[in-house]
């Protein structure tokens, strides 16, 4: 077997002339920072998922932060989400001094099961983080349903799924709040960022004094001027600048295509893997077109002699960069450390140990997809 000449990453930006342009004009222009820019960014992303508000932040993490503000979680307060995630879909509870909860997945779509949501509530019970993981979404409409008979807020974190569609709508309205990362390896980037949609006017301004230092520059007293402001939240320096806007900007014009292409590569996987022993490729959920973030497979244990850590390995030798995607957030040491135990979602902790992600990014062409199926092969074998 012939080894690539170049390292194949499991995700990568795609970044063209238009949008150097785009960061070399506002290098240019009077406002690097917090400038008229970031309203127009808001205003792209807002458009295109269907949203009357969004909010800008510096990342996506801080985007939870700011939305598990805006819902008032505090002490004392339960949160359900998943395990099957990056971190930071639990942190921005413990941020706000909550209490994660987190219920077990859907074998079939890896996504957080609805039913384990409502097994979990209790009457501490505040808010919901459903993850669109892998940019398949999550089961809204129950999701949304078993909210409301709680009165619980519902805070999707679509990370993965700028793009997708759920029952014929894009992501970003099904739920209160609904979070996306611009990180460089996401549907479109902006280097760092995050932003909140919402059609709430309320979380819309609650979320816009958090970002900025809990800061109002309304003016409160006609005895008092036009440089006259005040504290009005204890809120953080949470804000995006301008370069980073500019360059959303010019990336959002290219996501339909951006996305187009990766259900390509997601489709020509399906049917290069489908006859492969041992490999079980990813489920495309009813009433969902997903985004295709990652392409995340299952090695499936009883059928293959070989480990996923020698698979991961041998593939990575091969220079076809395979990842995982997630390690159950409870097994990280700072969970532990709060008394989690392994056990608790057996679905997950199983989905986990058979998990491999294989590489998925516009860029990508169909003979690096043959590339990665052929390496696979012949790694199983």
């Amino acid at each position: 077997m012939e080894k690539r000449d170049s390292f194949l990453p499991y995700g990568q930006q795609w970044i063209d002339e238009e949008d150097i342009q785009a960061v070399v004009d506002t290098l240019r222009s009077p406002f690097l920072t917090t400038g008229p820019t970031i309203e127009k960014f808001e205003r792209s992303v807002a458009d295109y998922v269907g949203a009357k508000y969004a909010v800008a932040f510096a990342n996506g993490t801080a985007a939870l932060h700011g939305a598990c503000f805006a819902a008032s979680i505090s002490e004392g307060d339960e949160v359900i989400t998943t395990p099957i995630t990056f971190a930071a879909s639990a942190n921005c509870v413990r941020y706000m001094g909550g209490t994660v909860v987190f219920a077990d997945i859907d074998s079939k779509t890896y996504n957080i099961d609805p039913t384990e949501i409502e097994r979990k509530i209790t009457k501490k019970t505040k808010a919901i983080i459903p993850v669109d993981f892998t940019g398949q979404p999550a089961e809204m409409d129950i999701i949304m349903e078993i909210a409301n008979k709680y009165n619980l807020i519902v805070i999707e974190d679509g990370a993965h799924s700028l793009g997708a569609d759920y029952k014929g709508n894009k992501v970003g309205t099904q739920a209160h709040m609904t979070m996306f990362s611009f990180h460089p390896v996401k549907p479109v980037t902006t280097a760092e960022g995050g932003v909140i949609t919402t059609n709430s006017e309320e979380y819309y301004e609650k979320l816009k004094l958090f970002r900025s230092h809990g800061i109002s520059t309304t003016p409160y007293s006609l005895e008092q001027g036009e440089w006259y402001y005040e504290m009005m939240e204890l809120g953080y320096n949470y804000r995006m600048t301008d370069l980073q806007a500019a360059l959303g900007i010019s990336q959002m014009k290219k996501i339909d295509s951006f996305i187009e292409r990766r259900r390509e590569i997601a489709a020509l996987y399906e049917e290069l893997l489908k006859d492969i022993p041992g490999v079980i490729t990813p489920l495309q959920f009813t009433n969902t077109d997903s985004g295709w973030h990652l392409y995340s497979i299952q090695l499936d244990n009883e059928v293959l002699t070989k480990s996923r850590k020698k698979i991961f390995e041998e593939m990575r030798a091969q220079n076809i960069g395979v990842h995982v995607h997630y390690i159950p957030v409870y097994w990280h040491p700072y969970y532990k450390d709060l008394g989690y135990k392994k056990g608790i979602c057996p679905k997950a902790e199983e989905w986990y140990e058979q998990a491999l992600t294989l590489p998925i990014f516009p860029k990508m062409t169909n003979e690096d997809v043959v590339d990665v199926v052929k390496v696979l092969q012949a790694v199983i074998k």
